[in-house]
């Protein structure tokens, strides 16, 4: 099964496409960009879908209106969630745990474009995003210690000590306080700061050098990035020996190799 980019017709959130990069943007800008049963469920089975859209090489995702998302809505999400029984809250968390394995899974890298709150439900998602660009403006919680929660979120234990560190992902999930722009930067949680007005161009920027490499090779290192966590240095040593030797074997190193000795520039297909 393939899927064209034209196929994504999204009701919670704008979808563009354009040279080989998709664009998520989460909008609800007057609420600050919250989530919603629907939207996690939506985001979800998107990405998923995105392992069947081999047109589509690299992804940036955002808020609209100056704010990339303050995380789940109250009104619509937690209030529900304390009227509840035990089985219908591991229902949802599991569901909200399965966009975050669906955004690492699927194999084309994302650009997180962050602007103002990121905050909760947010912040995870910016989180499970490959890359992150932010402006000096993002404001970044883990709010869940705030609201009586565990800091043990989708994932959160597990990838952002494996961003910042043990002791600085302890600091943010045990306080659920809010991590400025340049703490974030220099802490290694964003990649780098851009002003505001440059934020979507820099974070499209990205995505298309992305999506104009080896798009084979860019989701082959994605899953490796992805698989070695667990793994002994030998065990990883020896799976990159594989995945290396199956990229050697793809049209995109001969294109790679004959345009090298040719002095110009590859132009890489992704196969």
């Amino acid at each position: 099964m393939r899927l064209e980019p034209r196929t994504f017709r999204p009701v919670h959130f704008l979808w563009e496409y354009a040279d080989g990069v998709g664009t998520i943007t989460l909008n609800r800008a007057e609420w600050k960009n919250p989530l919603t049963f629907d939207s996690y469920a939506e985001l979800r089975d998107t990405f998923r879908a995105l392992s069947y859209a081999s047109q589509i090489k690299a992804l940036v995702v955002t808020g609209a209106g100056g704010n990339f998302s303050s995380g789940g809505d109250v009104h619509e999400i937690i209030g529900p969630l304390t009227t509840r029984a035990v089985p219908d809250l591991l229902e949802f968390t599991r569901m909200t745990g399965d966009l975050v394995k669906a955004m690492r899974a699927c194999p084309q890298p994302i650009v997180a474009a962050i602007d103002g709150i990121c905050a909760g439900a947010g912040a995870i998602v910016a989180m499970a995003a490959d890359l992150r660009i932010a402006t000096p403006r993002a404001r970044t919680a883990f709010l869940f210690t705030r609201v009586g929660l565990a800091g043990c979120d989708m994932g959160a234990c597990a990838i952002l000590p494996r961003l910042i560190g043990q002791g600085r992902a302890s600091d943010l999930l045990f306080t659920g306080r809010f991590m400025d722009a340049h703490e974030g930067e220099r802490w290694g949680f964003h990649n780098r700061l851009v002003d505001p007005e440059q934020l979507l161009e820099s974070a499209g920027a990205i995505a298309l050098q992305l999506a104009r490499g080896p798009a084979f090779a860019h989701s082959m290192t994605k899953m490796q990035l992805n698989q070695e966590w667990n793994v002994s240095v030998e065990t990883a040593i020896e799976m990159e020996a594989q995945a290396q030797a199956i990229c050697m074997a793809t049209n995109d190193f001969r294109r790679a190799f004959d345009a090298f000795a040719a002095k110009r520039t590859p132009e890489f297909e992704g196969n």
